[in-house]
């Protein structure tokens, strides 16, 4: 091994405590760097993917088959702009029911010869396409679940008629639910029903304005009312990649944390190094080392654990973004997408090139050192650079030990800045997590409406006419449930909420309906914008819903699949992150045309003042139990997986940057003690004891805490409140007040005091040393 490669080795076990704070800086860095970078750049990929691989559609219209006709349709191929068609396709809305099991679910019929080439090719997962009447082909995300030979019944249609299931497909842009061929659909039409679906590529389609302007170019020849729905492949690939994206921001924000506190912890770790080791490196230019070697010798010491954190971040990053990612490749039947090469090549060479960077300039100035003056520098006194401090302390009406503590950080101002940097980055980062935590609780709560005291959840579906025993359960009457809440000792307000499957005009897949009996604005339900509903035919959706349709508060949308079509106003914005946004709130009156069935329902209800509600449950109960219902305490299950991952997530990296705050500390304070082993020798011998060496050592780093503290909050509130909207945006969610000001006035002071707990923590192992550091030994030292 040559000179320096035995300096370097030399220092970096020497310097045990150092080694191990830029190892973990490192790696918490580039671990939130690889995850973030990867779900960022290859979330999208599987649908990118089956998108180019299946030629989808850009845009998908569905028209009005008493307002246009096929032959309108099919010369729009010429417009401007469009580069392939397909199409025109009869689609209709139908209510199937398999093999007699249960409610069925509306779905979206579509009548093709084949599965397509050009636009739209739908690709086969299992069976063959439809080639004659009686057979269909379901979609892979059809609300029935499909099984090959299943027969699928349509009693609501005329003739009632029945397909056989032949095979399993998927369009990637979501086109249809099922699949029949062209002289199946008369059959599936209702009188005054049915549409035409037309498919559309064009020559520029990565903008939605771009899509926009696609769609406005088929559109003028047509008779005005014609479109009567459209949905854009942005849309659909903006929901694909939501589930990954939604981690995007935050991991973001951790690895720019975590870069910015290797960076002052590296140049810290170098710089006090050489400020200690002023002797040692005249005596390495002495015996013949160069400057640059000299410089080298420091740098190498801090790249030998930054690489080692480096590679143990990337492993963690992989094993962290490899999860998230199969399950988006599975969606679309492609393989699990791999972190792509060059990302970890980016963090890697950025991360090392920073730790390089940053350890060169600190080492610069033991190049510039003169070999004689190193060899004459003796233990280094900074008494003179505070004085007028130590005057200051001096007049506090505080035990000595604690005054000599308080003046200590301006003896060493550098040192003290770069550990009162750490401790910042340390409860900026628990600011941000525990108001994350707190509006991620906030979202939970909008998707469970639990502020209800007591519910009777909906009985659960039939399994059908062959089912016994305890799986074959007796419905309750949703208004004999009703009226024994009414009749109850403590109700106080009350609803019912029924849920209904619909469509809505040129939306594939159906809709939740939730029709309410009752007053049901008190129940938990966050608005966005706009306001709840005050009568029958207004509605209220959520953000994703708004998104996808392309609509707004005021305009109006048709729902579809029931008896009659229902036309309903939009009146708010709703926060409900449930079922991707597919959900229409509305009032039971609204429907009445339409004859849903409403036996899914639930009741919610609020207690009055002073009612014990396990007491009213049980009293309940007594009436329920005949009726074939249960109420039960408390709201419904607010929990969710995506919740759970981000929480674990956010606490796991903020953990890991508290233990590197710490060890910056302790790092810093150990060289303090160390230098400063003499001095706490010379005030051992005049009396003070061990207890008040300690007191001394954490005193010293006591203002720092508190002054990073009260800064690391405000700043942690503001990160806060740039990122959770950020998050929200990824996942198609416009998050409301409420959501993003969870800071209260009694968690502020904890959060404030959190920088003094690291200061504390990263500081009691030196000063534990201190305090046993024999006198006589403590006096000896040079």
């Amino acid at each position: 091994m040559s000179a320096l490669g035995t300096v370097v080795r030399s220092g970096v076990g020497r310097r045990r405590v150092q080694t191990l704070v830029i190892g973990l800086a490192t790696m918490m860095a580039v671990a939130a760097c690889v995850l973030g970078g990867s779900l960022l750049v290859v979330s999208g990929a599987p649908f990118d993917d089956a998108f180019a691989r299946q030629h989808g559609a850009h845009l998908s219209v569905e028209f009005d088959a008493d307002r246009v006709s096929a032959g309108q349709l099919s010369a729009s191929e010429d417009a401007e702009g469009v580069s392939a068609t397909a199409g025109p396709f009869r689609t209709a809305t139908v209510t199937p029911r398999s093999d007699g099991a249960g409610p069925g679910w509306p779905m979206t019929v579509v009548g093709r010869d084949d599965p397509g080439r050009d636009v739209d090719e739908v690709a086969l997962l299992d069976g063959r396409w439809p080639a004659r009447p009686g057979e269909i082909v379901l979609s892979a995300g059809s609300p029935l679940i499909p099984t090959m030979g299943m027969k699928i019944t349509f009693p609501d249609l005329s003739g009632g008629p029945a397909l056989t299931v032949v095979g399993v497909a998927r369009s990637v842009t979501q086109t249809a639910d099922a699949w029949v061929v062209p002289s199946q659909m008369p059959a599936l039409t209702a009188p005054g029903s049915g549409g035409y679906q037309m498919l559309y590529r064009f020559a520029e389609a990565d903008t939605a304005a771009r899509i926009t302007a696609g769609g406005n170019a088929v559109t003028p020849s047509l008779p005005p009312g014609s479109v009567v729905g459209e949905q854009s492949w942005l849309t659909v690939k903006k929901a694909a990649e939501q589930d990954t994206a939604v981690y995007v921001p935050f991991l973001l924000a951790f690895g720019a944390l975590g870069l910015v506190m290797s960076v002052l912890i590296v140049g810290n770790v170098v710089a006090a190094a050489v400020g200690t080791a002023t002797r040692r490196i005249g005596i390495l230019k002495a015996v013949g080392f160069t400057p640059a070697q000299v410089v080298r010798a420091y740098v190498g010491q801090a790249l030998i654990p930054a690489t080692a954190g480096t590679l143990l971040g990337v492993l963690a990053g992989h094993l962290l973004a490899v999860p998230v990612l199969a399950e988006a490749g599975e969606a679309y039947g492609t393989s699990t997408p791999a972190v792509a090469p060059w990302v970890d090549l980016a963090v890697i060479t950025g991360v090392l090139g920073l730790v390089a960077a940053t350890a060169w300039a600190s080492a610069w100035r033991a190049g510039r050192l003169r070999t004689v003056v190193a060899l004459a520098v003796g233990p280094t006194a900074s008494a003179g650079r505070c004085r007028w401090a130590a005057r200051l302390a001096g007049r506090l009406p505080v035990p000595q030990p604690v005054a000599l503590g308080l003046v200590r950080p301006f003896a060493r101002p550098a040192r003290t800045l770069a550990m009162g940097t750490a401790i910042l980055f340390g409860a900026i980062a628990v600011t941000f997590t525990v108001g994350m935590s707190a509006s991620l609780g906030q979202v939970m709560k909008a998707k469970a409406h639990d502020a209800a005291d007591v519910v009777v959840p909906a009985p659960l579906p039939d399994l059908g006419p062959g089912a016994t025993g305890p799986e074959k359960r007796h419905r309750a009457e949703p208004a004999a449930v009703a009226a024994a809440v009414e009749a109850a000792a403590g109700t106080g307000k009350h609803y019912s909420a029924a849920t209904v499957r619909a469509t809505v005009s040129g939306q594939t897949g159906t809709v939740d309906v939730i029709a309410f009996t009752g007053e049901a604005s008190w129940g938990g339900y966050t608005m966005v914008s706009g306001r709840w509903i005050d009568k029958p035919g207004e509605a209220v959706v959520p953000t994703p819903f708004l998104t996808s349709t392309g609509t707004r508060i005021g305009d109006t949308i048709t729902l579809n699949g029931m008896a009659e079509p229902v036309t309903v106003r939009i009146v708010g914005e709703l926060l409900d992150p449930r079922n991707d946004g597919r959900q229409v709130f509305t009032d039971a009156s609204t429907l009445a045309s339409a004859h849903p069935d409403l036996t899914e329902t639930s009741h919610h209800i609020a207690v009055t003042s002073g009612t014990d509600v396990t007491v009213y449950v049980e009293a309940l109960n007594k009436d329920l139990t005949p009726l074939g219902a249960t109420a039960q305490a408390g709201g419904l299950d607010a929990g969710g997986d995506m919740v759970v991952t981000l929480n674990a997530l956010s606490t796991t990296l903020t953990l890991m940057l508290v233990a590197v705050a710490a060890l910056g500390v302790l790092n810093s304070v150990l060289l303090d003690t160390r230098e400063r082993v003499r001095e706490i020798g010379v005030h051992k011998a005049l009396g003070m004891t061990p207890r008040q060496t300690v007191a001394m050592v954490l005193t010293s780093v006591a203002m720092t805490g508190l002054a990073a503290g009260a800064l690391g909050v405000p700043l942690g509130m503001a990160l806060h409140g740039r990122v959770l909207p950020a998050m929200g945006d990824s996942v198609g969610l416009r998050l409301p007040g409420s959501v993003i000001a969870v800071y209260h006035g009694a968690e502020l002071l904890p959060l404030t005091l959190g920088g003094l707990l690291i200061a504390t923590l990263g500081a009691l192992l030196p000063a534990g040393w201190a305090a046993r550091t024999r006198t006589a030994t403590a006096l000896r030292t040079e």
